[in-house]
């Protein structure tokens, strides 16, 4: 095989996208053979490639190695097992699916063809600023992690973005809100960079800033087994709105902030130095480091790219698809914190996240 034939199933915004990545040649190696959308008008945009109505006759076909799946949550692992039994490789758009139980059952069926690629659309993995982060923090040059803050309330999003589709920010159509659609990048990153944590707690409400039934405004707060807590705050409701993170560990502080990444180091770790010095108000040296003009890197090209070089050339995922999983586990945690009020423990009980899901769904309302 010289290129991979790659059939893209759904054409709302991030289906278009993708397509036109490949139309204009920015992912080498990888040709657009198929397209499937419910909407016959959708395949008009993309004249001379092969177009199905249903995703199941593209899969069937044979007109495609691989898949990209860019449907609406709730019908993405359907399609991915449909695909992986018609022995495709699957690339699955944010999120995986909507809900753990689906996302681990997806997961251990690729697990069981590894000789076909699975991988999920978390493009923010090829940011060279976070990737520059988790060097620092996975060298150990800087120890342990003691506490993570993310405020991420730059998601603003508007009256008229959710009244776009119905199923938009409907439990029915999504399955959650903020945490689900926009968010779920940050938690993966959140885990890609500290680990799962042991514990959630999380405040979030419903519709606080728009007429919709899912959340729009989260405060959570998390644990982690050696001690270090973390609070991600988001919200699509605010402007202007802020992405700050900042994470203080035993060997200093990273703060990234407005495309400026700052390590605060320090000569000598902070808990030795608190535990050593006879000063009753000294605190350690410190010295800067500053990283500017990283760029954002190739984001979803970066993850086509790397895809196609899996299937060709056998090179490791930036996103496989079993990390795909963790941050839909937080999702579903911070959702099923909110419902109930209580610490929710991880693993997840995802049995019981589906059943008060399931309540929210069968109470929900498409809008007209």
């Amino acid at each position: 095989m010289k290129n991979v034939r790659l059939g893209i199933i759904g054409l709302g915004l991030m289906g278009q996208g993708h397509a036109r990545s490949l139309i204009e040649r920015r992912v080498p190696r990888m040709r657009l053979t198929a397209i499937a959308d419910t909407d016959p008008a959708r395949h008009q945009l993309f004249p001379g490639v092969a177009a199905h109505t249903d995703a199941s006759k593209l899969i069937r076909s044979g007109e495609v190695d691989a898949v990209l799946i860019a449907t609406p949550h709730f019908s993405h692992s359907g399609i991915a097992h449909a695909a992986l039994r018609a022995g495709l490789h699957v690339l699955v758009e944010k999120p995986l699916t909507a809900q753990a139980s689906t996302a681990r059952r997806l997961a251990a069926a690729a697990a069981r063809r590894p000789d076909q690629m699975s991988a999920v659309m978390l493009n923010q993995r090829t940011d060279p600023f976070y990737r520059r982060i988790r060097a620092l923090l996975h060298s150990g040059r800087l120890g342990a992690v003691r506490r993570v803050q993310w405020t991420i309330t730059n998601w603003f999003r508007s009256a008229a973005y959710y009244d776009s589709n119905s199923w938009r920010a409907t439990w029915s159509g999504e399955g959650g809100g903020v945490l689900l659609n926009q968010c779920l990048h940050n938690l993966d990153l959140f885990q890609w960079l500290f680990g799962q944590p042991t514990h959630v707690r999380a405040h979030c409400n419903f519709g606080r800033y728009h007429d919709i039934e899912v959340e729009d405004d989260v405060t959570a707060y998390l644990e982690y087994p050696d001690g270090a807590h973390a609070t991600f705050i988001t919200s699509t409701g605010e402007a202007p709105g802020v992405n700050r993170l900042e994470i203080t560990t035993e060997g200093g502080l990273i703060i990234y902030e407005n495309d400026t990444l700052l390590l605060r180091r320090n000569a000598v770790p902070m808990s030795e130095f608190s535990r050593n010095t006879a000063g009753l108000f000294s605190a350690p040296r410190v010295t800067d480091r500053t990283w500017r003009n990283l760029g954002h890197g190739l984001q979803h090209v970066g993850i086509l790219r790397n895809f196609t070089a899996a299937i060709l050339d056998d090179a490791p995922l930036l996103a496989p698809l079993a990390d795909g999983v963790a941050s839909v586990e937080l999702v579903n945690a911070m959702l099923l914190s909110a419902w109930t009020g209580e610490r929710v423990t991880l693993p997840l009980d995802a049995r019981r996240h589906d059943r008060l899901l399931g309540e929210k769904i069968a109470g929900s309302l498409l809008k007209p």
